[in-house]
């Protein structure tokens, strides 16, 4: 899922980011995945909704204090490809524990970086 990507680039290249902890990255694209789903579920699939997913999802992370960028990116993929409800499970929430499991590893490697900085 592209969104990884950018998720990547967060947590291995500018691991002290506060959008790149954990409680971030696991809340936020879980937050991102649920909300644009029931937007989904509830609207359908076109432009207005769109716009309407990404900025609730941008909206919600701020009110929850889990804000990822690429969670705006998750709540697009939702809209445009109208995944089932087990998108939120794997690849979403899945594929977020792996990744922050693997930043952990790395980034701990190297005895000038620690990661993550705070957990919640």
């Amino acid at each position: 899922m592209a969104p990884f990507g950018a998720t990547t680039v967060l947590i291995f290249g500018v691991p002290d980011s506060p959008l790149a902890q954990p409680r971030n990255v696991i809340g936020g694209n879980f937050l991102g995945a649920l909300l644009s789903l029931s937007v989904l579920q509830f609207f359908g699939s076109s432009p207005w909704t769109m716009g309407f997913a990404v900025a609730s999802v941008i909206a919600l992370m701020q009110l929850t204090r889990t804000l990822h960028p690429p969670s705006g990116a998750i709540a697009l993929v939702v809209m445009m490809t109208k995944p089932e409800w087990n998108f939120l499970l794997t690849p979403v929430f899945e594929g977020s524990v792996i990744l922050v499991v693997c930043a952990v590893v790395f980034n701990n490697l190297a005895s000038e970086r620690t990661y993550p900085n705070h957990w919640l």
